[in-house]
């Protein structure tokens, strides 16, 4: 699916570009634009942005590495339920 239509970034690109990431340093904090940095592209009209960090946070290598998960509580989107 085409996450990204400015960039022609699909969810597969964004998955490769998380797991390539957590392989290099297991211990990097992932942003969107870190994602779009590892693709070789830069953001546009930011219109895909919801969909963007949501395909994201699908992703299983996502997530914060546990030295770092507890510094502050989390709120609003990103809160643990």
């Amino acid at each position: 699916m085409i996450v990204c239509h400015c960039n022609s970034i699909s969810d597969r690109d964004i998955h490769a570009a998380i797991d390539w990431m957590r392989a290099a340093d297991a211990d990097t904090i992932i942003t969107p634009g870190k994602v779009y940095r590892a693709l070789g592209k830069k953001p546009d009209c930011g219109g895909c942005l919801d969909l963007f960090i949501g395909t994201m946070e699908k992703s299983d290598r996502l997530g914060v590495p546990a030295d770092l998960a507890n510094l502050r509580p989390r709120r609003g989107r990103y809160a643990v339920k």
